[in-house]
Parts: C-alpha cells; structure tokens; sequence
C-alpha cells in the first residue's frame, strides 16, 4: 500500500519589525542614585522636591531632631572607658545615671537664633535629646565611676574592682 501524503498549507507570518530604542545602561543607575537621594534625609531634613507642602527645604519637625552622637567604648587594663563627641552640648544639660548594672547616659541641646536687620527678621530655634544605655559588665566597681566633660567630649571611667584585674589568666594553647 501506498502512503499518501496530505500537504497542509503552512502560513509564514513576516517578522515584526524589532522597535529600537536609545537605551542607555547608566540611565538605570541615575535613576536608582536620584531615587536614594530623594529618600535621604539627614536629621530630619526633607528636599523640596518631596519634602513638606511648603517646598522650604526646612525640617518636617525641628522638635523631633534627633541627636545621635556616636560612642566609643574601650576596655583598659584597669577601667573601661566610655567616650562621646557631644560638640554644642553644655556640661550642665548631660545627666548620667546607674541603675541595676545599666548605665544611662542623657543629654539636651537647645539652640536659638535671631537676626534683625533692616529688611528682614529672622528667628531659628534647634533643640534635641539623646539617650543611650550601657549595660556595666561584672566586676566594676561602681562606687568608683566618675564622668568628665572637657571641650564637647563627655568621658565615663568605670575602674575595674580588684578581684576582676587578678581574675584575668591566660590559658596556654596545646597541640591536639
């Protein structure tokens, strides 16, 4: 028996032209540094652009300025010693409290502002708080901490208690 064969017709569609676009790679990353620049804001500050409804490029908020300065935290031979970089900030508004091996420490900025000339006034009030806690490790000897404040930077010496300095051995390595 003879195989008969059935042609079916085949219908070739014509190749869509390809659209060209400019396309460039760094337009990508312009976009995503803009974008991360519009979201940035630095203590509280807002941009023009997408900030407040007045478009000022003033803090959202001056109440809610955050302070946040940076604490340094080393162990010595005989004390632990806690240091901020605390620049505008008086001696008389850090406060610094021991309670249940927790050491707080607090502080209050306060700034005002004001120029009268001719034309214009102005009037600039800042303020803002922090707060950090620091849990006191065993053996200080609490009854001994004492706080300076010399040029902006606050220092907290914690003295170590004597049998926490003797408690300290070194343990040899051996070989397996």
């Amino acid at each position: 028996m003879a195989e008969t064969t059935t042609k079916f017709p085949i219908k070739k569609e014509a190749a869509s032209p390809t659209v060209q676009r400019d396309w460039n790679p760094f337009d990508s990353l312009r976009r995503e540094v803009d974008r991360l620049f519009e979201d940035f804001h630095p203590f509280g500050w807002r941009s023009g652009a997408r900030g407040s409804s007045l478009s000022l490029g003033l803090p959202a908020a001056m109440s809610d300025m955050a302070i946040n300065p940076a604490f340094d935290v080393a162990e010595k031979e005989k004390e632990y010693e806690i240091t901020a970089e605390l620049p505008g900030i008086d001696q008389d508004h850090v406060e610094i409290r021991l309670n249940n091996h927790l050491l707080t420490i607090r502080g209050e900025k306060s700034e005002s502002k004001e120029e009268k000339e001719k034309d214009y006034f102005l009037s600039e009030r800042r303020f803002g708080s922090f707060q950090r806690s620091f849990q006191v490790p065993e053996g200080v000897d609490t009854n001994g901490i004492e706080a300076s404040f010399t040029k902006g930077v606050l220092t907290v010496r914690l003295p170590k208690s004597a049998e926490a300095r003797q408690a300290e051995k070194t343990i040899p390595v051996k070989a397996a």
